[in-house]
């Protein structure tokens, strides 16, 4: 018997657009509830393997039951503007996959799959209705059978439905859940049904007197009383509730069902639409439809295998100056080999590694002023001449969805898939542990892989080019993040000397301290437990205790950093536990872990600086990471301590920006008291606790002064009352006060939230000075939480993220200068608004001149920048 899928398309595409997070394609335009549609569908293809399949959608023009009944889904809220535009890429997206879509004018999807179900029927085929509503169960018999989706305690089931499980489960036929209906309404669908029965009584009246009919002539003998009295009084609505209920099973629908037949669903159309939304996820259902690149296809690639052949065409690609795609796979330093693919229609060469005098012969090239397209310059080691990276370039344009590889920019600019290195290797079939590295691949695998990746850069280069010309980021992209690069590289070649002798002693002292805090923890425990282990700790916390616990988890109460910190005024064990995981966290993060990786003759570690990790252009570390070190405790301070210069003859020597968010906070608010203060180097802290407070500027006290401080800083981050007043420790109602008082004195600054906030819901994004862009997709949630959370984010990301692009121009001039002038001294290390540098003791007068000039000529702001300057000999000193 052949199967028939027809699926109930708003009921599943309403649950895919509340089930999941906004996505955004890179058009800006939502996908979440597509993406989410069709998980779902090919999850059921999957499963049900049919014949035929089609999607049946709602039309906008009323129906015969509102002609019948004004009111019917008249308390329906609207569709949400994120999920409207969704509905025709949907359709589009069926249409290239061949999937059937029924609409028909003045009737609804449920008629819709109800008539066909009856049609499908009576052609011998089993017909599966999917839903999320569970009217379409009247439409179940022994051959048509309803797959109903429920999300359960968070997980999303299916339940299937023939006429025997409706039964079974209602007690009434499929087709005797109309008259339930009838009688109990449907809110949701504005359906009356008879006031006063809800569905465990309808259910107990049609039950006992198996239809409509029966149940008003029997009306006087149904209990309890207010429902026999309301029967019989309101039988005409039953009566009109049957009717809107009822789902038609012989609508005009035109659509016939061969035209449903399941043929070429992964197609390449198909391909080219999924990648226009970026749903990679997709990708290995296409690989089974051969629609993808051969893995070990080369193509008309080249192997170049002489000194001769390499010169040749290093001198023609010289002499043509054609941009070209440069791609290398390294194992470590070594390199397996490198692909040149110049202008499309060319074919690629490869060089392969192993042969240093081909590669360096190939260095004229890969020295000269020819673009070179290339991806992760930083990690190629491609950081000389001219080019272009395709990695930072698509950051820029996209920073909130970065490319792990290639092959993602392949999918999402050229519609064209081939397999990551990672996935080369996955395919191996091999555990994590015995996972291959590149140098076991076969070499015709990474030319395959290197001549595809080569290919796709140069032809991406182009799009990417107007892409960042017409988002207005062209600028962003070449004078900021593009001369960053090899900064970040000089940084990481640097690297920063530990004493290890000095960790040695810091680490015991932290042992020490993890001891006592041991024993306090026991001792408030009432005995021994395990302190690291959540399960373990919610027992001695919200059971030995009794405290009252919030979040509830698989393992018990939540432990989180968040959920300690409110029971540290219930109990002083909170308070200690919160200490003991700071200590054991310094102590094998840091301690032991520097050590670990600090065991180079010169005891240096080199961390990795990455460019593309967060959304508002920031910097961040690892291996290891120097940006988090606990630096408000002051034993997580003292850390610093074993940080040095490399010898005796250096010293370190710290610029830190003074108040740059404040600063900038000025500058982009226009607030005259804000422009002024800094202008004329007042404490702004005092100024705010002066209008705060009212009291003159010398009445401020040092409390004053500290909670103004917390008020300035916390309002760039859109902080709320309860936020401030955890803060403060004080009453809800005084930092709310505070707040209002604040957006008082400097209105101008409210305003500028208040429009950031508006600009980013209109625009989809937020943006810096210099026209860096953050995707707020979370204001556009349906959830009161997440919108709130996107408006921080839209008051905070404008000051940020400019922050962070004056921190890299500071940082690129800077290394500018100290090599324009020839000096041996270097930037070492880059922590948010800071910069340390290593420095000769003999060049200190001009490194201080440098960074002064630089620095505080980074930006021109209608505010001066501040930059304090501190010397010492290890990083805590300076």
């Amino acid at each position: 018997m052949k199967k028939i899928m027809m699926v109930d398309g708003f009921s599943i595409l309403f649950r895919c657009f509340y089930g999941m997070p906004l996505l955004t394609n890179r058009d800006g335009e939502y996908v979440n509830a597509v993406y989410g549609f069709l998980s779902a569908v090919f999850k059921l293809i999957d499963e049900e393997k049919p014949d035929y399949i089609l999607t049946a959608f709602d039309t906008p023009k009323p129906t015969f039951r509102h002609e019948a009944y004004f009111e019917y889904k008249g308390s329906r809220k609207q569709m949400p503007d994120e999920m409207r535009p969704q509905v025709p890429l949907l359709k589009t997206m069926l249409a290239k996959m061949n999937i059937a879509v029924a609409e028909c004018e003045g009737y609804e999807a449920d008629d819709i799959l109800g008539t066909l179900a009856r049609r499908a029927e009576a052609a011998g085929m089993e017909p599966v209705i999917v839903s999320g509503d569970r009217d379409l169960l009247q439409t179940a018999t022994n051959t048509v059978r309803v797959k109903i989706i429920k999300t359960k305690g968070g997980k999303t089931e299916t339940h299937d439905y023939r006429a025997a499980d409706v039964l079974n489960e209602y007690g009434v036929s499929p087709e005797a859940l109309i008259d339930v209906k009838a009688l109990m309404g449907d809110a949701s669908d504005n359906i009356p049904g008879v006031p006063g029965i809800g569905e465990v009584t309808a259910l107990k009246i049609i039950q006992t007197y198996k239809n409509l009919d029966e149940a008003i002539i029997h009306a006087k003998d149904i209990k309890p009383k207010k429902a026999s009295e309301n029967l019989a009084a309101f039988s005409d609505q039953a009566y009109l509730s049957k009717k809107l209920a009822a789902i038609v099973t012989d609508a005009p629908v035109e659509t016939d069902l061969e035209t449903a037949a399941a043929g070429n669903i992964f197609n390449a159309d198909a391909l080219a639409e999924c990648a226009r939304h970026g749903f990679k996820s997709f990708l290995p259902r296409f690989k089974q439809a051969d629609t993808v690149r051969a893995e070990t296809e080369v193509g008309s690639a080249k192997t170049l295998t002489t000194e001769a052949e390499v010169k040749s065409y290093t001198d023609y690609l010289l002499r043509e100056k054609k941009p070209a795609g440069v791609y290398a796979i390294k194992d470590g330093k070594k390199y397996i080999g490198m692909a040149v693919s110049p202008a499309e229609g060319e074919p690629a060469v490869i060089l392969p590694g192993g042969q240093d005098d081909l590669l360096t012969v190939a260095d004229a090239f890969i020295d000269s002023t020819v673009t070179k397209i290339v991806f992760d310059a930083k990690s190629s080691g491609f950081i000389c001449g001219s080019f272009f990276d395709a990695l930072i370039a698509e950051y820029v344009l996209r920073a909130d969805n970065p490319p792990r590889d290639v092959s993602d920019l392949a999918f999402r600019y050229l519609n064209e898939t081939f397999p990551s290195i990672e996935d080369l290797l996955k395919n191996k079939g091999k555990k994590e542990k015995d996972r291959l590295s590149v140098s076991d691949l076969p070499f015709s695998v990474c030319a395959a892989h290197m001549h595809n990746a080569a290919s796709a850069l140069v032809r991406v280069y182009p799009i990417m080019q107007k892409e960042l010309a017409e988002a207005g980021q062209t600028d962003l992209f070449e004078k900021i993040e593009m001369p960053l690069i090899n900064v970040l590289r000089k940084m990481e070649t640097a690297g920063i000397k530990i004493d290890r002798a000095a960790l040695t002693e810091y680490g015991l002292r932290l042992d020490a301290h993890i001891v006592l805090l041991t024993d306090d923890i026991y001792g408030l425990a009432g005995g021994p437990f395990n302190i690291m282990s959540p399960a373990q700790l919610s027992v001695v916390l919200f059971e030995k205790l009794g405290l009252k616990g919030g979040k509830k988890t698989s393992l018990g109460y939540s432990t989180a950093a968040d959920e300690l910190e409110k029971l540290t005024d219930r109990h002083p064990i909170a308070q200690k536990i919160i200490e003991y995981r700071t200590y054991a966290k310094l102590k094998s993060t840091y301690v032991d872990g520097l050590l670990a990786v600090a065991n180079g003759p010169d005891s240096k570690v080199f961390s990795t600086f990455h460019q593309v990790f967060t959304s508002t252009g920031r910097l961040s570390s690892s291996e290891p990471n120097l940006q988090n070190i606990p630096v408000r405790m002051p034993l997580g301070r003292e850390l610093r301590k074993v940080f040095i210069p490399s010898s005796e003859d250096r010293v370190f020597i710290s610029a830190d920006y003074n108040q740059i968010e404040l600063r900038l906070m000025a500058h982009m608010s226009g607030d005259e008291t804000l422009i002024d203060a800094f202008v004329n180097n007042r404490d702004i802290h005092r100024l705010t606790a002066s209008k705060v407070f009212h009291v003159p500027p010398e009445a401020v006290t040092k409390e004053m002064r500290g909670s103004a401080k917390a008020v300035n800083f916390g309002i760039i981050y859109g902080i709320s009352a309860f936020g401030l007043s955890k803060d403060l420790n004080i009453s809800v109602k005084e930092a709310d006060r505070f707040i209002n008082e604040f957006f008082y004195q400097f209105p101008k600054v409210k305003k500028y939230l208040e429009y950031s906030v508006e600009t980013a819901k209109t625009a989809g994004y937020a943006a810096t000075i210099y026209n860096r862009r953050r995707a707020i997709k979370e204001l556009g949630s349906a959830n009161a939480a997440v919108r709130a959370f996107g408006s921080r984010a839209a008051m905070n990301m404008p000051i940020q993220g400019s922050a962070a692009d004056i921190i890299k121009i500071a940082m690129i001039k800077v290394s500018d200068r100290l090599e324009k002038e020839k000096l041996f001294s270097k930037i070492i290390l880059q922590v948010h608004d800071e910069l340390l540098l290593e420095v000769r003791k003999e060049e200190r007068v001009a490194v201080r001149q440098i960074l002064k000039d630089e620095m505080e000529g980074a930006a021109n702001l209608s505010v001066p920048l501040s930059v304090e300057i501190n010397e010492g000999a290890s990083w805590f000193d300076a």
